[in-house]
C-alpha cells in the first residue's frame, strides 16, 4: 500500500501561483510513478501532469502544459505541482495518484490521496 497526502492548495487570485507537495508513504523500497488529477464542481476528474520514478520523463495535459511542473524528491518521498498563471476555472479538488507504471497512473492509478482544494478568484 501506499499512502498519499496532500498539502499545499489555498486561494489565490487568477493569474497567480500554488505550489502542491504530496508526501508519499508505505512500501519503502519500490518505484512508482506519481501524478496529478484534479475535479472541478460537477464535472469528472481529469488528469494534469504524471512524472516517471527517477523524475526524468514528464507528461501533462494540454491545458497546463507550459504552466504547470511536476517534479519529484525521492529523498524526501515527494512530489510537487508548481502551477503559476492560475485561471478560474481550475477551481478544482487537487489529487495526487500514483502507480508502479507510468503509463497507467495517467489513466487508472492504483493509489490517491484525499485531494487538496485550489481555488481561484477571478
Amino acid at each position: 500500500q501506499v499512502q498519499l497526502v496532500e498539502s499545499g492548495g489555498g486561494l489565490v487570485q487568477a493569474g497567480g501561483s500554488l505550489r502542491l507537495s504530496c508526501a508519499a508513504s508505505g512500501r519503502t523500497g519500490s518505484t512508482y510513478a506519481m501524478g496529478w488529477f484534479r475535479q472541478a464542481p460537477g464535472k469528472e476528474r481529469e488528469f494534469v501532469a504524471a512524472v516517471s520514478w527517477t523524475g526524468g520523463r514528464t507528461y501533462y495535459a494540454d491545458s497546463v502544459k507550459g504552466r504547470f511542473t511536476i517534479s519529484r524528491d525521492n529523498a524526501k518521498n515527494t512530489v510537487y505541482l508548481q502551477m503559476n498563471s492560475l485561471k478560474p476555472e481550475e477551481t478544482a479538488v487537487y489529487y495526487c495518484a500514483a502507480d508502479d507504471s507510468y503509463t497507467r497512473v495517467r489513466v487508472t492509478p492504483d493509489y490517491w490521496g484525499q485531494g487538496t482544494q485550489v481555488t481561484v478568484s477571478s
